[in-house]
């Protein structure tokens, strides 16, 4: 165990990767919790509209959001060859994939916003204003398929505080013009729910605006927009995201499919549940830094063809990340109420949420270890094998039971949450299992 607990120059990097992602990241949780805090105002109608319609965007951007996961395990495999001449084309490839997938997707979902919404959504207070919401997000679209191909590439590189300088800017802009335009200040008009969603799109084409900018100044002698990608790199690009995007793509259905279980055990479930996802989101922050710093260095090891370093690469940013989290959470599981009370102005709504937000704090930690070594397995190049673990873990084991024993044997949703937990610790042995294997060192980027 000593040994692969990270130590001196190991950990180091490991901070010098994770830290400015995991700031990034933690801007990003912030920010959402505080657009949870901005649409609170407007009462449970307006927090469940935007939670189901959120989730339901991630469900529509997902097939592009995993395009970033292929960028940078190719990426970080040719910095560990030391080919940098072209380390950029990866990223050419990967903002031409994006692109093109983004158009159809936005077609179907834009125009398909209304008759979705009121399908996912009983309550008829509720439903317009998720559609409305809704259907400004999916704007963003393309957007957010470049903004992952870009923080592949930096990542990949080890430029992370290039991520996390971008991320936190988009975020900061995203706060200040949703709240504007929610409530109608500087002579803006207000827009309510619509306002949130139109804010955090046009962030995220400003965050687009600075990669590319940043790209420009410091890419160009290694192929960024200069060098077309080949057939071959754009084949090995697809053949990496695809399995990662079909798994976002079940992982934000299931999301989806979860909010429409939990709406209909009841609407101040359906606020509740979006609560805790978003403080979720938030806690697992570090576990998701450190397991794209992980991808990074486990891919370049094996560009070097060391994969016992892999393999150490791997405990050790495990081993960080469960101690991590499990401190993190420990508040969670202390003062529950006290960090509802943030969110929920109901008393009745807060203890709905106690008990599922100190299962959670329970179980982050053997989380956290899923993710990283998800993110391990992905650097590796075996996205195909975390798909069909992951999609038969949510849809064949947590969804169906969760609907039996909610909507239909009537369990709520402290049930609901356990069960999602031992999901989750299922989830994290089998990816420990499959990672002590070393089956993935053999597969060639």
């Amino acid at each position: 165990m000593t040994r692969y607990w990270p130590t001196g120059d190991r950990l180091r990097q490991i901070l010098a990767l994770a830290l400015p992602i995991i700031a990034g990241m933690v801007s990003q949780s912030l920010l959402n919790l505080a657009d949870a805090w901005i649409v609170g105002r407007l009462g449970s109608n307006a927090l469940a509209a935007v939670g189901m319609g959120g989730n339901t965007n991630y469900l529509a951007s997902a097939a592009v959001i995993g395009i970033g996961a292929g960028v940078q395990a190719t990426v970080a495999r040719r910095k560990g060859e030391g080919d940098t001449s072209a380390i950029a084309t990866p990223l050419n490839a990967g903002l031409l994939i994006g692109i093109l997938a983004s158009i159809p997707l936005f077609l179907l979902f834009y125009f398909g916003s209304g008759w979705l919404m009121s399908t996912l959504v009983d309550d008829p207070e509720v439903a317009p204003l998720a559609d409305e919401y809704f259907a400004v997000r999916v704007i963003g679209m393309f957007a957010l398929a470049m903004n992952f191909s870009f923080r592949g590439y930096w990542n990949g590189i080890n430029r992370s505080m290039v991520y996390m300088r971008t991320l936190v800017i988009m975020h900061v802009a995203d706060l200040v013009i949703s709240y504007a335009l929610v409530f109608g200040l500087w002579g803006l008009p207000e827009m309510g729910v619509y306002g949130a969603g139109l804010g955090t799109t046009l962030a995220l084409y400003l965050a687009s605006a600075l990669y590319f900018l940043q790209c420009l100044q410091h890419s160009r002698p290694h192929g960024f927009l200069h060098r077309l990608p080949s057939r071959e790199l754009l084949t090995n690009t697809i053949k990496l995201a695809l399995p990662n995007s079909i798994q976002q793509v079940f992982f934000a259905g299931g999301l989806t499919v979860l909010f429409w279980i939990l709406g209909q055990i009841g609407t101040s479930e359906l606020a509740v549940g979006h609560v805790l996802i978003t403080l979720i989101l938030f806690l697992i922050l570090p576990a998701m830094g450190l397991g794209l710093s992980a991808t990074s260095l486990v891919s370049q090891a094996l560009g070097r063809k060391d994969s016992e370093d892999a393999v150490r690469w791997g405990a050790n940013i495990t081993l960080l990340g469960m101690a991590l989290l499990w401190c993190v959470a420990l508040p969670l599981l202390l003062f529950p109420d006290f960090v509802l009370q943030q969110f929920l102005t109901d008393p009745a709504l807060v203890e709905l949420g106690r008990t599922p937000l100190r299962i959670t704090a329970i179980f982050i930690g053997l989380d956290a270890a899923g993710i990283i070594l998800t993110q391990c397995l992905l650097g590796a190049g075996a996205s195909g094998l975390v798909m069909r673990i992951s999609i038969v873990f949510q849809w064949g084991f947590f969804l169906p039971i969760a609907w039996l024993l909610g909507p239909v044997l009537g369990y709520g949703l402290t049930t609901i949450w356990i069960l999602q937990m031992l999901q989750r610790l299922l989830l994290a042995l089998t990816m420990a299992y499959h990672w002590r294997s070393r089956r993935w060192a053999a597969i060639r980027i």
